[in-house]
């Protein structure tokens, strides 16, 4: 059982789905953080994803192409608002993942009707999530963050590191310096950007 799954994992169409999806995973994680299970899940895809681009033939070309694709989409992130190296960023992830598992001659591996179809769909998902992240960046905040400090709310999810509070009627990222459990309430008491420090409340002494 285990070696068909291993056996499945080598296909160039799994394999350059699993590496699709890690990456989306990953960048929905950076824009959206939260509990740890989305960055977890990224993470086990993309394993997958590098097993069995260890164990198939890779064009080089294509990996390099991915590596320094990272770099002009950290640029347009760090610019907000500068699309030409979002689109470059989106082309070098495109054509360097379809073409990452060598076929016959210089055609791809992986079914050129998935590529398309695939390629088509993520180019929409991170121009439109990367856009809306940046827009969301400028956009002045519509809460005074300090006046949150010291209202009471309740864990929406263990807190430690990371985690989601509700306060003000709102969900908010927080985070705490000792472990809090889902559905306990909580006081802000400070906060680092848009994330909110919260420790557990505690009830008044009678």
């Amino acid at each position: 059982m285990k070696i068909a799954v291993f056996e499945i994992l080598l296909d160039p169409n799994i394999a350059y789905l699993l590496l699709v999806a890690g990456f989306l995973a990953a960048l929905l994680s950076l824009f959206s953080p939260g509990t740890g299970i989305g960055e977890a899940g990224a993470l086990l895809l993309l394993i997958l994803a590098g097993y069995a681009a260890v164990r198939l033939t890779v064009n080089l070309w294509a990996l390099a192409l991915l590596i320094l694709g990272v770099f002009p989409f950290i640029i347009a992130v760090l610019r907000s608002g500068n699309r030409i190296y979002l689109l470059i960023s989106i082309a070098a992830f495109v054509i360097g993942s379809a073409f990452l598992f060598r076929g016959e001659g210089l055609a791809p591996a992986v079914n050129p009707v998935l590529a398309l179809l695939v390629s088509t769909l993520t180019t929409v998902f991170i121009w439109v999530m990367t856009l809306q992240s940046l827009e969301a960046r400028q956009q002045p905040p519509t809460h005074d963050l300090q006046a949150l400090i010291g209202a009471i709310g309740e864990a929406r999810t263990d807190i430690h590191e990371d985690g989601t509070v509700q306060v003000a009627g709102e969900l908010w990222s927080a985070y705490s310096r000792e472990p809090i459990p889902l559905g306990v309430k909580v006081r802000v008491v400070g906060r680092e950007g848009f994330k909110l420090l919260v420790e557990p409340e505690k009830p008044d002494a009678p």
